[in-house]
């Protein structure tokens, strides 16, 4: 397994913590943070999935 493999299922599993703390959280103020939080860590996969592309 590579770094980015690695790096990637590091990602996912924040992800899935993050989601299940969301459906428990009910202060207003934490859940917008935690959603700002899922959406940085959402981006963050979305990079390291994509292939690195560089012009030849």
């Amino acid at each position: 397994m590579d770094d980015g493999d690695e790096q990637q299922r590091e990602l996912q599993d924040r992800i899935m913590r993050y989601r299940m703390m969301e459906r428990e959280v009910t202060d207003p103020l934490a859940l917008g943070l935690l959603r700002d939080v899922l959406a940085e860590l959402e981006a963050a996969l979305r990079v390291t999935s994509e292939p690195d592309v560089r012009p030849t």
